[in-house]
């Protein structure tokens, strides 16, 4: 009897306790409504070097780790035809240069032959001059006269067409001696394009390539970035993406550090969409970066949307058919708020004296 006495006394108390575990009280709580992300690091300004030409890696004149400077020489490429081609192109510049400007060039010559002619036409000009006013006074013959003065318009045609030879030869020369700079600053151009330099101050994360590998437009053969400025590409699900905005607070943890948490903020949200994983690319910016930083850290985050502060909340667990919630007194329908996975905001319906039943699993 004394036995039977104590089972039913326990299994009362059991179905107390099992009830008292299963109510609650609604309470006032600060309420924050996240979205959750998956965090990568990256240095700032990340990109992939790429060469303009095709050809055989010759030297890496970098290491992974090193930090260089913008226009660094990263990469030199075989290009042995091309430094031939420039150093011809650099002959046939200064051969131009030289017919044109050069003591023994062709205009020198041409202006040695005018200055002789010149001098041939000022005598052969006085000597017509004097022939014709000894004629005009009937002094000396028909014959010599007209000789004079085919001698004086031959010297007179001859200077003119050396003047005009001399011109059409600076012209020609003139554009010769552009066209062969034009092809050697070309060729500087080309010679240059096998030097793989970089665009950025920043570090060499990564080198794709040896030396004796080909090198290709369509292959980077490294990667650089910031050294010390990191980004977080954040990435956002489809259904959360229009939630989110920039200047937004992120709440980050990282696979390598732990037990820590850090604050970061949204700075920049790329519009298309990657078909492959149905999301979209998020970035943020650390407002207290860790100590150390390395890309490709990984970890994952909560982008706060909103917080409410002194809110009526209940366990989500508690509210069945979208607005309803099981009291001592019966069912009550309620106007809900904000939501998070586990938390429900209350408007109205309730208060916190209001004793909560949890419903039956539907």
């Amino acid at each position: 009897m004394n036995k039977l006495i104590w089972i039913t006394c326990l299994f009362l108390f059991l179905i107390s306790c099992q009830k008292e575990k299963n109510t609650i009280n609604p309470k006032l709580s600060t309420l924050t409504q996240s979205v959750y992300v998956s965090v990568t690091v990256q240095p700032d300004s990340l990109y992939e070097v790429f060469a303009s030409v095709n050809g055989i890696l010759e030297n890496t004149l970098i290491s992974e780790g090193s930090l260089v400077e913008k226009e660094t020489p990263l990469f030199q490429i075989i290009s042995s035809n091309t430094q031939l081609n420039t150093e011809n192109a650099k002959l046939a510049y200064s051969l131009a240069h030289s017919k044109y400007i050069g003591n023994t060039s062709v205009l020198s010559s041409i202006g040695d032959e005018i200055n002789a002619a010149q001098l041939k036409l000022n005598n052969d000009s006085i000597n017509f001059f004097r022939q014709k006013k000894l004629w005009e006074q009937r002094i000396g013959s028909k014959s010599q006269f007209d000789s004079k003065k085919l001698a004086y318009e031959l010297s007179s045609n001859a200077v003119t067409s050396l003047k005009t030879k001399y011109n059409r030869t600076k012209s020609e020369l003139q554009t010769q001696l552009n066209q062969a700079e034009n092809r050697y600053k070309n060729s500087v151009i080309t010679t240059q394009d096998y030097t793989v330099t970089s665009k950025m101050n920043g570090k060499v994360y990564s080198i794709y390539k040896n030396p004796g590998e080909i090198v290709s437009p369509q292959q980077p053969p490294a990667m650089i970035g910031s050294e010390h400025n990191f980004i977080l590409e954040l990435l956002v699900d489809e259904v959360d993406i229009v939630t989110i905005s920039n200047d937004q607070k992120v709440v980050v943890t990282l696979d390598a550090y732990p037990n820590q948490t850090f604050l970061a903020r949204v700075t920049k949200i790329y519009p298309n969409k990657d078909e492959r994983n149905q999301t979209f690319k998020v970035e943020a910016i650390f407002v207290d970066p860790p100590k150390t930083l390395y890309p490709g850290l990984s970890g994952e985050g909560n982008i706060i949307i909103e917080v409410k502060e002194n809110v009526l909340v209940i366990p989500s667990a508690y509210l069945f058919d979208e607005n309803k919630v099981k009291t001592e007194t019966g069912i009550i329908e309620i106007t809900s708020g904000l939501q998070t996975e586990d938390q429900i905001e209350i408007r109205s319906g309730i208060t916190p004296e209001t004793t909560l039943l949890k419903p039956d699993k539907q």
